[in-house]
């Protein structure tokens, strides 16, 4: 589905751009929801957290490389020919075919041997549900309490994702502030964009990286300080963009007055923000469901990357209308609440756990 996402791009149609959106939706949630459930086999309540933030910060990794690629390559360019279409094709195609034959070399699910052998935990050792059992185990699922509360934290990621991946880069390069005299020799607006997509992927990675590496010391203290540190940096982020940025910036090219003087080292300071909390958020978030659900890995992530897809969706829609105010408030908002509903399954399930009692999905 990657693939064909990739080959779209050799020769752009509406048609073959829109279907290969919807093809990399599919292979994604496929990819997204399996890599979920294999995190959770292979780790358990010790490691879960340091596990996340390895993932996390090698997955973003693609995040500072990409753009890297493409400021390098596009610096200066009006146009993107044919040859630079088919160099990046082949690069791609080759990172995911690379990539699937790694999936080759996985560990394999471990088995109980009735002997002595010890599996990893339940969902390891337990039969796989056949699609259907599947699909119906989610909806059940979705009707628990903490799952019902967990879905704001879901829907916020993606609003998240939709602002940091599409509207702020547009809202740099429709920024008629930054033109050549603000800008650095050699920097233009619409470079701006390469550099404030490393600048997130090196947020992510130093996100994901420290709680990888921290992660022992982390849950030491329970994973909620670094949601509430995640929403602190969200919040500075978004006040910072607030009083940088045009308000119709995401709308169209921007001369409109700022509240201070727009500047480009504050818009590149939220780039990094925007990345470092949006990987306090996720990295917990997958540590969480790795605890929490361990018997129900597999619908647990689906049901994440199904809110979380949602709700990209609405951010999207509502991006090319909505001026940046509105959106930034729909953002505190979410993430408010987000930082408040992560809380309280946390507390919950900690206490539930210290307890010796922990059964979290359906009867």
């Amino acid at each position: 589905m990657y693939f064909l996402f990739i080959l779209s791009f050799l020769k752009p149609m509406v048609w073959a751009l829109y279907t290969g959106s919807a093809l990399v939706g599919v292979g994604a949630a496929v990819l997204w929801t399996g890599q979920g459930n294999f995190l959770t086999i292979n780790s358990d309540s010790e490691t879960v957290g340091r596990n996340s933030g390895i993932f996390w910060a090698l997955l973003q990794c693609s995040l500072l490389f990409g753009n890297l690629y493409s400021f390098l390559v596009f610096r200066g360019e009006a146009t993107i020919t044919d040859s630079a279409r088919t160099h990046l094709f082949i690069g791609l195609s080759g990172a995911g075919l690379l990539g699937s034959l790694c999936l080759l070399f996985l560990r394999k699910r471990r088995v109980v041997d009735t002997d002595n052998l010890v599996s990893l935990n339940a969902s390891a050792t337990q039969a796989p549900d056949t699609p259907v059992a599947a699909f119906k185990r989610s909806f059940q699922l979705l009707k628990t309490q903490e799952m019902l509360i967990l879905s704001v934290v879901f829907a916020f990621t993606g609003l998240e994702l939709t602002f940091f991946s599409g509207v702020y880069g547009t809202c740099l390069a429709q920024n008629e502030h930054f033109n050549d005299d603000s800008l650095p020799t050699g920097m233009s607006r619409k470079g701006l964009i390469g550099i404030s997509g490393m600048l997130i992927g090196a947020g992510e990675i130093l996100g994901g990286g420290l709680f990888g590496l921290l992660g022992k010391r982390t849950n030491k203290y329970g994973r909620d300080p670094i949601v509430i540190m995640g929403y602190v940096v969200h919040m500075t982020a978004f006040y910072l963009a607030f009083v940088n940025l045009p308000m119709d910036s995401p709308v169209n090219e921007s001369h409109a007055p700022t509240y201070f003087h727009s500047s480009w080292e504050v818009a590149l300071l939220c780039s990094f923000l925007l990345g470092f909390g949006d990987s306090c958020v996720n990295t917990q978030v997958y540590s969480l469901l790795g605890f929490v659900f361990t018997e129900d890995s597999s619908p647990a992530f689906a049901l994440f990357k199904f809110v979380q897809s949602v709700a990209a969706a609405a951010g999207f829609y509502y991006s090319n209308v909505l001026l940046l105010k509105w959106q930034l408030l729909i953002l505190v908002i979410m993430g408010t609440g987000s930082a408040l509903c992560f809380c309280i399954v946390e507390w919950t399930t900690t206490r539930a756990s210290r307890s010796g009692y922990q059964r979290i999905g359906p009867e």
